[in-house]
C-alpha cells in the first residue's frame, strides 16, 4: 500500500508515502541518529548502535515501516507501526514517527501520522496508543490532538530531557 498526497504547508510538496526497505536504511540513518542522539523526543539509548536502530526501525510484518519521499526519492521521514500489546491488549496499535530535520515544516510529520491511522484502522486496531510522548515534544503533541489523540495520563519526570531536566511522558489514545 503507497499513498501520495500534496502537502500545502509552507513549502508545498509532493510525497509518496511507502513500505521501507533496506536499501532505505543509509538516507534513514543519518537523521535517525541525529535525533536519537540530540536525546529530546525518543527514549532510545543515545549511543544506540547503526545495527541495533535499523533492527529496532525496520520491522516486519505483521507489523510495518514505511518512508515518506519527494517526487526525486529523497527520503523525507519514516514511520513505524505496530502492535503496542500482545495478546489481549493486540487489539491496539502504536506508531512512532522521524522527520529529517532538513524537512521540517513542511507536512512530512502530518502525512506520516494520518497514514498510520489509516493503516491501523484498515488492519482492524480499535485503538492507537502512544506510550511515551515527551510532553515538551510541543509540536507533536500539538499535531497529535489535531488529529484527535487525547492525553491520557502523565508520568511526571518520566523523561530526562538533555536541557530541560525531568519532564513527563505523556500516553495519548486516539479511538479508531
Amino acid at each position: 500500500m503507497s499513498w501520495r498526497r500534496r502537502c500545502a504547508h509552507r513549502h508545498p510538496v509532493h510525497m509518496l508515502i511507502r513500505e521501507a526497505t533496506t536499501e532505505d536504511w543509509p538516507a534513514i540513518w543519518p537523521f535517525f541518529q541525529q535525533i536519537v542522539t540530540e536525546g529530546e523526543t525518543f527514549t532510545f539509548p543515545l549511543d544506540l548502535s547503526e545495527e541495533d536502530g535499523r533492527d529496532w526501525w525496520l520491522l516486519s510484518a505483521p507489523n510495518r515501516t514505511v518512508v515518506d519521499v519527494d517526487d526525486a526519492g529523497v527520503v523525507l521521514g519514516t514511520a513505524k507501526m505496530n502492535r503496542n500489546h500482545m495478546g489481549n491488549g493486540s487489539h491496539i496499535a502504536s506508531a512512532s514517527y522521524m522527520v529529517d530535520p532538513a524537512h521540517g515544516g513542511q507536512g512530512v510529520g502530518r502525512a506520516l501520522c494520518e497514514y498510520t491511522v489509516d493503516w491501523a484502522r484498515a488492519a482492524g486496531y480499535r485503538a492507537m496508543q502512544f506510550n511515551a510522548v515527551v510532553e515538551t515534544n510541543e509540536y507533536a503533541v500539538k499535531l497529535y490532538r489535531s488529529l484527535g489523540f487525547e492525553v491520557l495520563g502523565t508520568l511526571p519526570e518520566g523523561f530526562r530531557h538533555p536541557t530541560k531536566g525531568y519532564v513527563g511522558l505523556h500516553i495519548m489514545h486516539l479511538a479508531l
